[in-house]
């Protein structure tokens, strides 16, 4: 390799490509960049930039589905209640992760079918541009969120954006809403937690105080009412009291 880096014949291949003529680069033309306008005046992309497009949106899913999907609620409920038992580790981080993403799909199976037949289907079939698609597919996404925020933090943001008043909530601008949303979000999922939160809080303070008054201070509580708490949960069939209070929360009756 020394040899062939003295020599230099390395640069040749990085020349010619250099010293080719401008027509050549010319001639291989880029069809990611193609732009068409039709009669009516619309404009449609080529189908390399439309790829990109998706791609792009996919760096981004992460963060559209903790913004505009249950997600957020339920793991916060899942993430209070592991506090609440005192188990730090116990489900794993990816465990409560994977339940809280699947129950998101089975809540919001209902949007995503309305996503599909509005948008996907036609777009698929080449009835619908790709700019239309995405206006038609935020539609249910938008209804769904306004059943599930309130008033009062819509007003706050619309304030905040100096919105006029509307006569109908459902022209509220979308960018407008997701903020409302996510913060209507984690109130609602602070309350489920505060009410999960008090039988094992009760366990930890009768615990507590037997132990002290046996003098067995330097004991610690959590030693104790941890075993008791994870009988009480599983005794009433915690799980399934979670998942379906949760889904209930978004108007689904179980």
């Amino acid at each position: 390799m020394f040899s062939l880096l003295k020599s230099r014949h390395w640069l040749w291949p990085v020349l010619c490509a250099v010293l080719l003529p401008a027509e050549a680069w010319a001639a291989a033309d880029l069809p990611a960049l193609t732009v068409t306008t039709d009669d009516s005046g619309a404009e449609s992309y080529g189908i390399s930039i439309q790829i990109l497009a998706v791609m792009t949106l996919l760096t981004l899913l992460p963060s559209l589905v903790i913004m505009l999907t249950a997600f957020t609620r339920i793991v916060i409920v899942f993430a209070i209640l592991r506090q609440a038992i005192g188990l730090q580790q116990t489900p794993s981080n990816q465990i409560l992760v994977g339940i809280a993403l699947f129950l998101t799909i089975f809540v919001m199976a209902p949007v995503i079918e309305d996503v599909k037949a509005v948008a996907l289907e036609p777009y698929l079939a080449e009835t619908m541009t790709p700019q239309d698609a995405l206006v038609s597919a935020s539609g249910p996404f938008k209804d769904f969120m306004l059943e599930q925020t309130r008033e009062d933090d819509l007003d706050l943001f619309m304030r905040l954006s100096e919105h006029q008043p509307l006569d109908d909530v459902a022209d509220v601008d979308f960018f407008v809403l997701v903020p409302a949303f996510m913060t209507s979000e984690l109130k609602t999922a602070f309350q489920i937690g505060f009410m999960l939160f008090i039988p094992f809080l009760i366990i930890d303070m009768v615990v507590a105080s037997v132990l002290m008054s046996m003098g067995m201070m330097m004991l610690s509580p959590l030693i104790i009412s941890l075993p008791f708490k994870i009988m009480l949960f599983v005794l009433v069939d915690g799980w399934v009291m979670i998942m379906g209070t949760l889904a209930n929360s978004f108007g689904l009756s179980l």
